[in-house]
């Protein structure tokens, strides 16, 4: 796994980058909403579910069965992948292929609950999403996924919780998935809601985690709500961090 692609130079005298975590469930915006909160931001950015994603189209490409725990715990020490954390220039490989599209696939879509169930997994790549955190080249970085405000950066200044009510949700997805019916839509985004609840419960914001509706906002004003989130939190850090 790679940091950010863009030619970036870090300050030696700079302060430790600014985490921003988004969590949501399924059809809330997160990933494109984050996308263009870092942008706007000058910030990197990290979609970890697309780790997960790659992990996934991995197995399947190896004809590993992803439900099978102990095959795909194996599968991690060879799992060679890359990912790319300027907005700018975003790209996901696993090995020498380009799966940056290939991971959004039906089969992918499928299998990849199973595999972000597993504990192992989960630990595995969450020291990897810290790692890459903790040393971006830019002063701070947008996380998104799930249990990112929870579990793989409980700490970060600035927690969100994306969400939306379902029949907005339905509907981004149904723009997303063009050819699919609403029925069709509809009852995969319960599915993944049912899936990824039994690995976190993200439908609620746990303490300390700021939560913004985007039922009634379109993509514009979603952006702009969760920019003024992160500036209005970072101005309170600054605020109560001591001076020396």
């Amino acid at each position: 796994m790679t940091g950010p692609t863009a030619d970036t130079t870090a300050d030696p005298h700079a302060t430790v980058p600014v985490v921003v975590a988004i969590d949501g469930p399924a059809g809330s915006g997160k990933s494109s909403v984050s996308r263009a909160t870092a942008r706007a931001l000058g910030f990197a950015y990290l979609d970890t579910g697309a780790s997960y994603r790659a992990l996934a189209w991995n197995l399947l490409d190896k004809r590993v069965d992803p439900s099978v725990p102990d095959a795909v715990v194996a599968s991690l020490g060879d799992f060679d992948f890359a990912i790319g954390t300027d907005p700018d220039a975003y790209f996901v490989r696993v090995g020498a292929t380009d799966v940056t599209e290939a991971i959004r696939e039906p089969r992918v879509t499928g299998a990849v609950s199973a595999v972000a169930r597993i504990p192992e997994v989960r630990s595995w790549l969450t020291e990897r999403f810290r790692s890459i955190m903790r040393d971006t080249a830019f002063d701070g970085i947008v996380a998104e996924g799930r249990d990112i405000t929870t579990v793989v950066a409980p700490d970060a200044p600035v927690r969100i919780l994306l969400t939306a009510d379902e029949e907005a949700r339905m509907a981004r997805r149904s723009k997303e998935l063009t050819g699919e019916s609403a029925a069709a839509v509809g009852e995969a985004l319960r599915t993944r809601d049912q899936a990824d609840s039994r690995v976190v419960d993200f439908m609620k914001a746990a303490d300390g985690v700021t939560t913004v509706d985007s039922t009634h906002l379109d993509f514009e004003q979603t952006v702009s709500a969760v920019v003024g989130v992160v500036n209005d939190r970072v101005a309170r850090t600054n605020e109560t961090t001591p001076r020396h």
